[in-house]
C-alpha cells in the first residue's frame, strides 16, 4: 500500500521533544498507527498493541510487569483498553522525566477517555489524527485555514484544481487511506466491513448492550442530518429508540470521533440566537455510505448535495488545524429570525464569517449576511463564499471568492 505522508508527522516529533507522553487519537483506520510506525523506523522504540489479548490481559491485571516487558522508548497501540495503565505511566514518567518515551495511540477523543485526564494532566502532548484532507491527498503541505489573501495564493500554488464533478467525487469517495491509497478500491465493501468492525469492536467496548442493527440504523438517521441542528427528537424516532438512548449512542459517536459539531456563536451582545450545535462527520464518504448514495453524479443532483457540500467544507477547514496540533475555533450562526452564517472562524481575536454554497457565480446577496455578526464584541475580519467558481477571486475589499478544492 502506498504511503501517504501526514501533516500531523511534524508535530508529533516536535513534541516528542517535549513531552514524556505523547497521544495521538482518532477514528478507526485513519492511519494513526501506520504514521506512528512510520516515524519510528531506525529508532530504538519497541511496539506493542493492545489489540493482542495476551498483551491486554497483563496490561490490565499487571501494568507494572506490562512495562517491564516493554520498556521506554515504546508505541503502545490502542491504549484505551487498559485504562490501568495510566498510573503506572505516571510513575515511570514522574520517576524519569524522559521526553518521548511514550507514544500512545487510541480510537477514542482524550477528552472524553476515562481515566487519563487525571493520570497523565499535564505530562501528555494531545494530539487528534482526522481521515485524510484535501492537501494531504494532493501531497501538499498544510497549513490552517485563514482568510489571508496572500496565505491562500500560495495555497494555490501547491493543490489540485478541481471542477464539481471532481469535488463531488471526493465526498462520495471519503478520505480514509485504504480506499484514497488504492488498497481497498470498492468503497462500498470498505465502508461495510468498517461499520461491521466499529460498532462490533469500539461501540460495544463502550457500551455492551448495543444493539447491531438498532445502532446501525441510528448511524444512518444521524448520517441524513449531516450538516443540519441537533434534533435528537427526530433522530430516535427514526431509529425506534427513545432521547436518552439516542443521546448516549451520540455520546458514543462523538468519543470515537466519527462525529463533532459546531455549535452556536454567541456573546453578552449577540441576542435572540439558537442553542443546538450542528452535526457533521468527519468522513463524508462513511455518511454516503450510510445514505445509500449510488454513485458521485446521483448525489451531486441529489436532494442531500448542498449537506454534503457543507459537512466536506467544515471537516476540510477543522482538519486544516487539527492536524498543526490545533484546536479549531470554529462556530456557526443562526439568530430565531432564521438569519444564518454557515461558519463563523475565530482566529487572532478577529471574526470570520463564511458562507458555502453549491455556486460558481456567488454575489452580494450572499454577504448581507456578515453584518449580523457586527453587533458582537470581536471586531468583524476579511469574509468568504467558498463555492465552486473555479479561481480565487474576491466580492468586494472585505469578501473573499474561495474554491473548494483551496480550503
Amino acid at each position: 500500500m502506498r504511503y501517504i505522508k501526514r501533516n500531523l508527522e511534524a508535530v508529533v516529533l516536535e513534541v516528542t521533544k517535549e513531552y514524556p507522553v505523547v497521544l495521538v487519537t482518532g477514528p478507526r483506520q485513519v492511519g494513526k498507527t501506520t504514521m506512528l510506525q512510520k516515524l519510528m523506523e531506525g529508532t530504538e522504540r519497541s511496539y506493542v498493541t493492545l489489540d493482542d489479548l495476551q498483551e491486554r490481559s497483563i496490561a490490565k491485571t499487571d501494568p507494572e510487569l506490562f512495562l517491564q516487558l516493554h520498556k521506554p522508548p515504546v508505541l503502545i497501540d490502542e491504549v484505551q483498553y487498559a485504562p490501568e495503565l495510566f498510573t503506572y505511566i505516571k510513575i515511570h514518567v514522574d520517576q524519569y522525566h524522559m521526553p518521548g518515551d511514550f507514544w500512545l495511540t487510541g480510537s477514542q477523543a482524550f477528552k472524553l477517555m476515562d481515566g487519563i485526564q487525571e493520570s497523565l494532566a499535564g505530562r501528555v502532548a494531545l494530539l487528534s489524527l482526522t481521515p485524510l484532507s484535501q492537501a494531504e491527498i494532493c501531497g501538499g503541505e498544510i497549513t490552517p485555514f485563514q482568510l489571508d489573501f496572500d496565505c491562500l495564493k500560495e495555497r494555490e500554488k501547491e493543490r489540485e484544481e478541481m471542477d464539481v464533478q471532481a469535488i463531488f467525487q471526493r465526498i462520495y469517495q471519503g478520505s480514509m487511506p485504504a480506499i484514497i491509497s488504492g488498497l481497498n478500491r470498492n468503497s462500498n465493501i470498505f465502508y461495510s466491513s468498517y461499520l461491521n468492525t466499529y460498532i462490533e469492536r469500539d461501540v460495544k467496548g463502550l457500551s455492551v448492550a448495543v444493539d447491531s442493527l438498532k445502532f446501525l440504523r441510528f448511524m444512518t438517521a444521524v448520517a441524513a442530518r449531516s450538516g443540519q441542528m441537533l434534533n435528537v427528537a427526530e433522530i430516535a424516532q427514526d431509529a425506534d429508540i427513545n432521547q436518552t438512548q439516542a443521546k448516549a449512542w451520540l455520546t458514543i459517536l462523538e468519543t470515537l470521533e466519527i462525529i463533532f459539531y459546531l455549535h452556536p456563536y454567541s456573546n453578552n451582545l449577540l441576542k435572540r440566537l439558537v442553542k443546538k450545535p450542528k452535526l457533521y462527520f468527519y468522513d463524508t464518504g462513511l455518511v454516503c455510505y450510510l445514505t445509500k448514495w449510488s454513485s458521485a453524479e446521483t448525489l451531486e443532483s441529489g436532494a442531500m448535495n448542498g449537506a454534503m457540500l457543507e459537512n466536506y467544507v467544515v471537516s476540510e477547514i477543522a482538519k486544516s488545524y487539527l492536524n498543526c496540533g490545533r484546536e479549531p475555533f470554529m462556530y456557526y450562526y443562526r439568530d430565531k429570525d432564521a438569519k444564518e452564517i454557515d461558519i463563523v472562524l475565530e482566529r487572532d481575536g478577529v471574526l470570520h464569517p463564511i458562507e458555502i454554497k453549491k455556486t460558481a457565480n456567488p454575489g452580494t446577496e450572499l454577504t448581507k449576511v456578515f453584518s449580523l455578526l457586527d453587533g458582537a464584541s470581536v471586531p468583524r475580519g476579511k469574509g468568504a463564499v467558498i463555492c465552486m467558481k473555479p479561481n480565487l477571486s474576491a466580492i468586494d475589499r472585505e469578501n473573499y471568492i474561495v474554491p473548494v478544492w483551496l480550503i
